[in-house]
């Protein structure tokens, strides 16, 4: 058995300015071709690593093909994304011509837009269908934020998303997938799929799939998996900032040859998640107000989400409004996670552990972000960058930040960096020398992946909606592209 894999992970943030272009793909979490990819992601906590793990298991042929993944951002140019599944669709045509191919295996994000292209992932699919034919199986595995729409349905075999935010099931979301097209190829099943979108936006910190209210939707979904003739069901929550027709949750069921049972049961359970939508929405406090709440439960560190300015959904994480408002209340022990401004650390490296520097820290990738903050700090410690996770979500993996410092200014320690990358656990910081637990407030540029490697700390958590490009207050983004009213921006 001969199962190819790969594919081209982005989620794109229409909001965002910056182009993603091949390059970024290049020094995102980067580019791997042919037996690479296996070097590069076997033991790890990706969808690969779970493909890597299922052919073990199995015992079949893994031929991987081309693996890129770049972090979130803009809109990717037409010629960009025609290169990269120009080559993959090369590479394919050569695996085939060097054996069969029984099955593909992909690796996506769900909310991938190309320019003219509103579904990147659904034209990607479309296309590795075209090359190895209606019989085939295509098994796909997705991020919980994509926007799924009726043509990547069309296009693949089955579809399995993530049911972790944060993801820290990755890995096992891939040997399902290899066990599931294992089962389609030697005939013992045939997947067939429906889908229901639910016109809403779901809020990040709803989102939290070990708390209330979302762990109550993923025990229905696991108690629905369990009926017989049911072999996997996807619940996206969606990805708000690209503005795309489809943008918005879904329920995808796969179903064991019964396209009235997938049908069914994907309208149940979208009937029950849309009657529940006030549950999964709430508006976001202040940073004032969520340092107040913070204070008066009296959990340390009050650690607060900088959600709208998360770089790991495509913000470009250099809003200023949290930094100053610490600065303002002259807050002792407080840390900000992670602000990118490459120009203030060069500074910072130029002037040297135990330098002091004047500086225009943050506010100049937009005036959205906020206007620079014009201070004095001093150099506690400087990094090329480069480190490795810890986990749990990307745990194995290494990271690259670029040229990196710690600056103190007064009580208030920032981590300034010139990658775009949100805090997924406390590593980089502990190879700046800061440990985390000594502080007694901590703001990160992200929304929940940092909940991997943070929420150990205990301390009180406050999601806030403070000012930055993504903003949690949907009524500001102008959306062009939305062909359907969306709650609760638009009521019933």
């Amino acid at each position: 058995m001969r199962i190819v894999t790969g594919g081209i992970s982005h989620e794109t943030s229409t909001f965002a300015k910056t182009p993603t272009t091949v390059h970024d793909f290049e020094t995102g979490m980067g580019m791997f071709r042919g037996d690479a990819v296996i070097e590069r992601f076997r033991g790890t906590n990706i969808c690969t690593g779970g493909f890597i793990d299922g052919a073990a298991r199995h015992g079949f042929e893994l031929v991987p093909l081309l693996w890129c993944f770049a972090y979130p951002s803009g809109l990717i140019p037409r010629a960009d994304y025609d290169s990269l599944k120009g080559e993959f669709l090369e590479r394919l045509a050569q695996a085939k011509q060097s054996g069969p191919v029984d099955g593909v295996l992909l690796d996506l994000h769900g909310a991938m837009v190309v320019e003219g292209i509103d579904d990147g992932d659904g034209d990607f699919i479309e296309s590795v269908r075209n090359a190895v034919g209606p019989e085939c199986p295509i098994v796909v595995t997705f991020d919980l934020h994509g926007n799924h729409t009726a043509r990547r349905v069309a296009a693949a075999t089955a579809i399995i998303g993530f049911d972790t935010y944060p993801h820290v099931d990755m890995a096992e979301r891939g040997r399902e997938a290899a066990d599931l097209i294992v089962r389609t190829i030697r005939g013992e099943i045939r997947p067939v799929m429906a889908f229901r979108q639910m016109p809403f936006f779901w809020s990040a910190a709803m989102q939290v799939t070990a708390h209330p209210p979302i762990d109550e939707a993923f025990r229905l979904i696991h108690d629905a998996e369990r009926q017989p003739g049911i072999l996997s069901i996807t619940l996206a929550t969606g990805f708000p900032w690209a503005d795309v027709p489809d943008m918005g949750p879904s329920v995808i069921v796969v179903a064991d040859g019964d396209t009235a049972l997938a049908e069914r049961t994907a309208n149940e359970l979208g009937d029950w998640v849309w009657s529940r939508r006030e549950r999964w929405f709430r508006e976001p406090p202040s940073v004032r107000e969520a340092l107040a709440a913070g204070e008066r439960e009296g959990r340390y560190p009050i650690m607060l989400a900088d959600m709208a300015d998360n770089t790991g959904g495509g913000a470009s994480g250099d809003s200023t409004e949290v930094l100053r408002t610490f600065l303002n209340l002259n807050l002792r022990d407080a840390l900000v996670l992670y602000l990118v401004d490459p120009e203030v650390a060069q500074q910072a490296h130029a002037a040297g552990v135990g330098g002091r520097i004047a500086v225009r820290l943050g506010g100049k990738s937009d005036p959205i972000q906020g206007p620079p903050v014009d201070c004095e700090a001093e150099v506690v410690a400087v990094s090329d960058g480069r480190f490795t996770y810890d986990g749990p979500m990307y745990a194995g993996l290494t990271g690259d930040l670029g040229t990196s410092a710690w600056l103190r200014i007064g009580g208030v320690n920032v981590v300034v960096v010139s990658g775009r990358m949100q805090p997924l656990d406390q590593a980089f910081a502990r190879s700046l020398g800061i440990d985390c637990s000594t502080m007694k407030y901590i703001a990160v540029k992200s929304a929940v992946h940092f909940r991997s490697g943070f929420e150990r700390l205990g301390g009180s958590i406050h999601n806030i909606n403070a000012r930055a490009i993504h903003t949690h207050d949907f009524r500001q983004l102008n959306y062009k592209r939305r062909r359907r009213p969306i709650w609760p921006v638009e009521t019933d």
